[in-house]
């Protein structure tokens, strides 16, 4: 699910090998925690890892959209002109 909804937000294909790479190191930072869901069939038996956002990984998200903004706003308005 996590895979789908960055590539629906993106358009970019994604390996999931990178995926899980990237939440494993989320996980060590301690700005994710993750548990194992139960079998269903569905999933041919096997158990989902579901992760959840920790109140760091929140805190560290909320800083990171602060920059961004800061700095996405700092770009001055520009007039383009088209000559047809």
């Amino acid at each position: 699910a996590i895979m789908d909804e960055i590539k629906a937000q993106t358009a970019r294909d994604l390996n999931i090998s990178a995926v899980h790479a990237v939440l494993r190191r989320l996980e060590e930072k301690k700005l994710l925690t993750s548990k194992m869901g139960g079998a269903t069939s569905e999933r041919g038996g096997r158990r989902k890892r579901m992760f959840s956002l920790t109140k760091a990984g929140k805190m560290a998200l909320d800083h990171n959209m602060t920059i961004r903004t800061g700095l996405y706003q700092k770009i001055p308005n520009l007039t383009y002109q088209f000559s047809t």
